[in-house]
């Protein structure tokens, strides 16, 4: 039934257990064959992430580019100005709402590759960008715009722009529940969003997001356990790495237990605060010119080359492991952060939906970027190796330290870093446990046990997966592009589904207004 003042869809808590079997499952069976075999499930999976990028890579470039710029149209166009969600205004502030929009996904780019990314490009130019000399600074620029495709507009644009106004549709006007199937619903109808077509994209939908989200607990746990090394001399060994994964298990999931608005809220905010508190340090006390300069420079070539560089097909080995392997991740976290996205935005317009998330948070991501890895590729110009040397050996738990490191004031703004790596995580890891439950559930406020559950799930896995060592997580990173093909495959229709919504939910509203000026 719904709620006929506010047009929300309202639904008895039930969970989903042939949903809640295969996702659940699957996960336990593939940590548990990896401890058994981690050679074999590499081979596997392998095998499998080549033929998923040999035969979806460039499909997937092409959808996020069309939902890209299928959104801009939405939010330019006459649609942008409806209301969606069946409430008249937003529920939260613009800032906190936009807060925690950037933090439910910013922990992969935060945390990991905003210090080590650049510095790969600088060191190794891509091949999207021929003819660049390496470490020189003519590099500096095409690092820094190939980090920005990959962080950029079509990054964003496919979690959270049209997967959310078909939502919104979905289940705020046609009484869908809150799952990833609803996505299907103007596409199959009710009958096929309750059938089995929407048990798979379910289940599959969640799969995804899991292994997105496993993936980063296990590398928050090196890289914190590689951090207290270095600066309390504690051992870097499993033992560290297992108490960092489980007090970190522990805070997201009180977190996702809250009420969204409290929890993952509140921390949101203190996110962002301090990731502005920290670059505005760096800023100051450290190359804030060079980085200014970097900014505009690659911001301006990533946008003279947009078109060229999100479609090149020139190297498609490199794109494997770089360009299509993001695209796999993003579509992975996909139905959860539309789902999330709806959530929290209920009352807002079309337009700023698209426009916080497909332009206001990728141009904030990319300034991130540029502040750390651009620091980065400073110091690595001035002094060959202070970066590169710490990558190379220690992997991506070194470079943050390595650039933060070199700062004046360094003794203040490391323990700063990684109190930022740990709210982003945090934050990440308890958006995607809450939108599982409500994926599990279909219901908006989920059982605190079902949240606890998967919270405690993606932890355990994550520590399973560190015993194992590289090749389990390796493999689970590679894993994260399989399991993107089922969800790419149901996205595809959004192109013309998100206008369809768009153009229902505009009339719907028009609607409404007659009516109660006929009332009035």
């Amino acid at each position: 039934m719904s709620d006929k003042s506010t047009g929300a869809s309202i639904h008895q808590s039930s969970t989903d257990w042939p949903v809640f079997a295969i996702s659940g499952g699957f996960i336990v069976l593939f940590v548990v064959v990896a401890l058994l075999n981690v050679e074999l499930v590499t081979k596997w999976v392998n095998v499998a992430q080549h033929f998923s990028t040999t035969y979806f890579g460039a499909l997937w470039q092409v959808l996020l580019f069309s939902t890209f710029v299928i959104a801009l149209y939405l939010g330019i166009s006459s649609y942008g100005k409806v209301r969606v969600g069946g409430l008249d205004k937003p529920e939260i502030s613009t800032f906190r709402w936009i807060s925690m929009i950037m933090c439910a996904l910013l922990a992969g780019g935060g945390v990991f590759w905003s210090s080590a990314e650049p510095m790969y490009h600088f060191l190794t130019p891509p091949p999207t960008f021929p003819g660049v000399a390496a470490a020189t600074a003519a590099a500096v620029a095409p690092a820094l715009a190939q980090s920005y495709m990959h962080w950029g507009f079509l990054a964003w644009a496919i979690l959270g722009t049209l997967g959310t106004v078909v939502l919104m549709y979905s289940c705020y006007h046609k009484n869908m529940p809150m799952k990833p199937r609803a996505l299907l619903y103007p596409l199959v109808g009710e009958a096929g969003v309750n059938g089995w077509m929407g048990t798979a994209v379910d289940a599959a939908s969640i799969i995804a997001v899991a292994a997105g989200t496993i993936g980063p607990i296990g590398f928050l746990g090196l890289q914190l356990s590689y951090s207290l090394e270095f600066l309390l001399g504690i051992p870097n060994v499993y033992s560290s790495q297992l108490g960092v994964i489980v007090v970190i298990t522990i805070i997201y999931s009180i977190t996702a237990a809250t009420p969204i608005y409290k929890g993952i809220n509140l921390l949101s905010k203190i996110n962002v605060l301090i990731a502005i508190g920290l670059m505005a340090a760096i800023m100051i006390v450290g190359p804030g010119g060079f980085i200014v300069d970097s900014f505009l420079s690659a911001f301006g070539l990533y946008l003279q080359d947009f078109v060229r560089v999100s479609l090149d097909r020139s190297n498609t080995q490199w794109l494997g492991w770089w360009t299509v392997f993001y695209w796999g991740w993003f579509l992975g976290y996909g139905p959860m952060m539309a789902i999330f996205v709806t959530r929290i935005s209920r009352g807002r317009t079309i337009r700023e939906i698209v426009l916080s998330v497909a332009v206001i948070a990728p141009v904030v991501t990319n300034i991130w970027f540029t502040v750390l890895g651009g620091a980065g590729i400073h110091y690595e110009l001035t002094n060959p190796g202070s970066v590169s040397n710490a990558l190379n050996e220690s992997g991506l738990p070194a470079a943050l330290i390595a650039i933060v490191g070199q700062l004046p004031f360094s003794a203040v703004l490391i323990p700063v870093a990684l109190v930022l790596v740990v709210l982003f995580l945090v934050t990440t890891g308890a958006g995607m446990t809450y939108s599982i439950a409500i994926s599990v559930t279909g219901d908006e406020d989920p059982p605190i046990w079902i949240r606890l559950f998967w919270g405690v799930l993606m932890g355990a896995m994550a520590a399973v997966l560190i015993k194992i060592g590289d090749g389990g997580i390796k493999a689970l990173q590679t894993f994260i592009i399989v399991s993107a093909v089922p969800v790419g495959l149901f996205y595809i229709p959004q192109l013309w589904t998100g206008i369809k919504c768009a153009k229902l939910l505009a009339e719907a509203e028009a609607q409404k207004k007659e009516t109660q000026k006929d009332t009035q």
